[in-house]
């Protein structure tokens, strides 16, 4: 098991339900998005997805595509990325998620992205843009690399008969996606949500976790008995950016979320 699998093993012997962030990477800079992730980590959070950024983020709202656009202009980048979480193993053992899109891993190179990931210490790949018919080659690449890396599945309230296929092989937890189009919609969540989710618990044998759109404990509650956590991103990107990316804001949220779950 890698950490994923550990917290979330640990979660369910505690009868806990599991908190997941989002935040890009680069922001302020390298230096602040490590002391916002070891903020996050003291404060419980229990898996934070690091945002690579990138050009052309398709799955992403407003908030998240300026805040990559922001941190291109500071000249992040994956090598960069790769550096900072080295650094930041040192004391912090956060699992990590790079949620990513397919061209930066391609344009680094399958099986070096693999080995890097594995090497840093990167405990799960969430790549939006990337159908689980055509995961293939980065699958066999994660695997060649140790296996210790995990692929992340993403499952839309549309995929319906698609659902036991992309559960067939999950490991670490299947991020259920509330809404359709966009992350950060304010609880938009789509009228069939409920019986979606339904769907994905009877077959998944990995935690399911739910995110796009939610910002407080009271968007989750109505889904309970359905999921094993939430995922938080954009509206944690709105309260760092008004505090000028003060990392004792994001473990105070952390802490009050985790305490109203």
């Amino acid at each position: 098991m890698n950490r994923i699998e550990e917290r979330m093993e640990l979660l369910k012997s505690q009868g806990k339900k599991a908190f997941i962030t989002y935040i890009t990477a680069g922001l302020p800079d390298m230096e602040g998005t490590k002391k916002i992730l070891k903020a996050q980590y003291e404060a419980g959070l229990d898996v934070v997805e690091l945002g690579i950024p990138f050009s052309d983020p398709v799955a992403d709202g407003p908030v998240i595509q300026d805040a990559s656009y922001r941190s291109i202009q500071n000249g992040t980048n994956l090598v960069k990325c790769f550096k900072m979480v080295e650094e930041l193993r040192e004391d912090c053992q956060l699992p990590i998620v790079f949620m990513m899109y397919y061209n930066t891993v391609l344009h680094y190179g399958l099986q070096a992205f693999a080995d890097e990931c594995k090497r840093v210490g990167i405990d799960g790949v969430i790549v939006p843009d990337l159908p689980y018919e055509e995961q293939d080659e980065l699958r066999a690449a994660l695997k060649n690399a140790g296996d210790e890396t995990i692929l992340i599945q993403l499952i839309a309230p549309v995929s319906k008969q698609r659902i036991p296929m992309l559960l067939e092989n999950a490991r670490g937890f299947v991020y259920c996606v509330s809404s359709m189009g966009v992350t950060g919609q304010e609880a938009d969540f789509h009228k069939d949500v409920k019986e979606y989710l339904q769907s994905v618990r009877e077959i998944a044998k990995v935690p399911v976790m739910l995110g796009f759109g939610i910002r407080t404990p009271e968007d989750i509650k109505p889904f309970a008995d359905l999921i094993d956590g939430a995922i938080v991103g954009s509206h944690l990107i709105t309260l760092l950016e008004k505090s000028s990316y003060n990392e004792k804001k994001a473990a105070e949220y952390v802490k009050e979320f985790k305490a109203g779950m």
